[in-house]
């Protein structure tokens, strides 16, 4: 074949002879994932990935009855002739295919069953346009309409009917919700049904308050169930609003409570309903409150005993031991004093399991700061295990800042907590949660790194801790700081370049460098180190650090000798920072050929800086040799490459 033949082989056919390209069919996006879907917030003591409730109808394999039926009916068979007779085999498979049949058919709604089966392989596949799956379901919802109380509890129809509530519209969904009225909490508990109420619940509002209303007189003991547990769970803490809670709370509070509590009565009882119990309280005097309270605190010590049910950690859990505990400030000192201790006995092994939610996160930060030193210290060695964890989570690292901020005994934090934090430093400066973990050893509460609600949240328990706490805030701090510092600089001195790179690993660094309390020289050698490599780097793929934006504020807040306010619009210098050291070894680990090419690229602020520190010490030999480096031809060089930082850099020049 000649070359002209092979080329032309290889030729695509012209558009008008390919014909016009087939559109792609409009597929319809799942309704489920439009909306991202919520999840339930993780215990810290969880080692695997907890099974959601939001399973999907896909959970059990199609075939999984007829796979037993078969089993079934081979155990059924004699086949003890197959080796005499080579047709026993066959005559065998015959016998067994009759026997299931006979089996499929015996049994209640198995037409209806087959039918809706049919129907629902076409409804629940993935690549359907809107028009097509619509269908679908509507020919799935005409089998199965009338009928569904009675096939729900089988696995495989409850699957069916999870896939009409997960891709049919709201007509659809309220009719099943209206079918299965007086079978909600059956379903709760059921394996396989479980999945189907918590879609109910999710997406059928208007029947939520039903479906819990049906809970109710139960929850309790739903809680220690080990299927409806997840469907509570996810119920109170994903789709729920104030008043719905409410509904699945009030079993905590005992059967007087329901005695004169209205579930469904005005706006106004709804609204006292909203507030749980302090609202529940309004009314209430004397021996009727503390009824209530008693058999508040004898549900929750049922459930604080059962902690191998699962039930300790959820939020439901949670936010009634929240309400108990704030209930006790209305009481006499002793007295709440009294039950408080006797609520952290019953609980005391289990708290590292309510760390996770917002209502468990307070709770423990209570007993912290409420507790003694034997009860800390309790507290320290329940969740010593999972520091790393609780780290990384928003709500479970407030526990840890707490206990920094109250427990007295530093060495007990330091050995138990602080170490665990600075060697878990390498997985946590990656994440904003990790970040926060570490920026809180050396600048506690600072606005630059924590919200004005973080803060709020965490002085929540500042007056508890003028009652209980002995030390001197500001010299606790300071030891806590003390012992995280040197494990931090090592990190820095062992990893610093690479830590540095990385955006928010940048701002770590800065804040280690600036505030932590100890020997910074091999710390503050191996970051100039990373930027003496020649610039501009050569390697596209790994540009040099000062070309990176982030890297270059680094140097160059150091170099200041701390952050820039823009309320007084000037720096804020750190008393744990030498900016005069770090410039003078700047000169000497950089050198000139890198100083000056950094000011003719991206480098100029960072050497502007330098200039700008060094010209404020007037008898440094440094001051001298940055001098001599920038004579009138380099300077006129800066001037015509322009660029940012040129004029601002030639304004520092001038100042040496």
């Amino acid at each position: 074949m000649s070359a002209a033949t092979a080329k032309s082989t290889k030729k695509r056919s012209a558009a008008s002879q390919a014909g016009p390209k087939s559109k792609k069919p409009h597929v319809e996006k799942d309704k489920v994932s439009e909306t991202k879907t919520k999840k339930r917030s993780r215990p810290v003591t969880s080692a695997i990935k907890d099974e959601s409730a939001e399973s999907s109808e896909d959970e059990f394999p199609e075939d999984a009855e007829e796979q037993e039926e078969v089993e079934d009916a081979e155990d059924a068979m004699d086949v003890t002739d197959s080796a005499k007779n080579p047709n026993a085999a066959r005559e065998s498979h015959k016998a067994q295919k009759v026997l299931l049949e006979q089996r499929k058919a015996a049994k209640p709604h198995s037409a209806l069953l087959t039918e809706a089966k049919r129907a629902w392989t076409l409804a629940r596949q993935k690549n359907l346009s809107k028009e097509e799956r619509t269908k679908h379901i509507h020919a799935l919802m005409e089998i199965i309409r009338g009928k569904v109380k009675d096939i729900v509890f089988k696995h495989d129809a409850s699957r069916i009917v999870q896939t009409v509530v997960k891709y049919g519209g709201q007509k659809e969904r309220n009719e099943i919700a209206e079918e299965l009225k007086g079978k909600y909490r059956e379903l709760a508990q059921s394996k396989y049904s479980k999945f189907l109420i918590t879609k109910l619940i999710r997406f059928c509002p208007t029947y939520r308050a039903q479906i819990l209303r049906e809970f109710q007189g139960h929850v309790l003991r739903m809680l220690l169930h080990r299927e409806a547990s997840g469907v509570l769970a996810d119920a109170f803490e994903l789709y729920t609003n104030a008043y719905e809670r409410s509904l699945l709370l009030r079993d905590f509070y005992g059967k007087e409570a329901s005695l004169f509590t209205v579930t469904a009565g005005s706006d106004e009882e709804k609204e006292r309903s909203k507030k749980g119990l302090r609202g529940l309280m309004e009314g209430l005097e004397g021996d009727r409150r503390k009824r209530v309270l008693a058999a508040l605190k004898d549900n929750l010590v049922a459930i604080f005993n059962n902690p191998d049910k699962g039930a300790v950690a959820h939020a439901i859990v949670h936010r009634a031991t929240w309400e108990y505990l704030s209930s006790l400030n209305d009481l006499e000192e002793a007295e709440a004093e009294k039950l408080r201790r006797e609520i952290f006995e019953s609980c005391q092994e289990v708290v590292a399991e309510m760390v996770h939610t917002k209502d468990g996160s307070r709770v423990v930060r209570e007993f912290i700061a409420w507790g003694t030193a034997k009860d800390r210290k309790q507290i320290v060695k329940a969740i010593k295990p999972h520091v790393e964890r609780m780290c990384k989570d928003d709500e479970a690292q407030l526990v840890l800042f707490s206990a920094l901020d109250i427990i007295d005994d530093t060495k007990l934090t330091a050995k138990s907590l602080v170490s665990d934090i600075v060697a878990s430093a390498p997985s946590l400066y990656t994440s904003p949660q990790g970040r926060r973990s570490l920026f809180y050893l050396v600048a506690p509460r600072t606005r630059r790194h924590f919200t004005p609600a973080q803060i709020a949240t965490l002085a929540e328990t500042d007056p508890i801790r003028a009652k209980t706490s002995k030390k001197d805030d500001a010299l606790r701090a300071s030891e806590i700081l003390k012992a995280a510092s040197d494990g931090l600089l090592q990190w820095i001195a062992d990893n610093g370049a690479e830590i540095s790179r990385d955006t928010g690993g940048s701002l770590v660094v800065l804040e280690i460098m600036l505030e932590a309390d100890g020997d910074k020289s091999a710390a503050t050698d191996t970051l100039l180190k990373a930027i003496s490599s020649p610039y501009p780097s050569t390697d596209h793929a790994n540009p040099h650090p000062i070309s990176l934006p982030h890297v270059s504020r680094l140097y160059k807040t150091l170099l200041q000798g701390g952050h820039f306010s823009h309320s007084t619009r000037a720096v804020e210098k750190s008393s744990r920072w030498s900016a005069r050291d770090f410039a003078s070894r700047f000169v000497q680990l950089v050198g000139r050929d890198v100083t000056v090419a950094m000011a003719k690229g991206e480098g100029a602020f960072v050497v502007a800086a330098l200039c700008e520190q060094l010209a404020e010490h007037e008898g440094l030999e440094e001051r001298k040799t940055v001098k001599g480096w920038f004579g009138e031809k380099t300077r006129k060089e800066i001037q015509d490459v322009g660029g940012k930082g040129v004029n601002v850099l030639l304004e520092s020049l001038k100042k040496l």
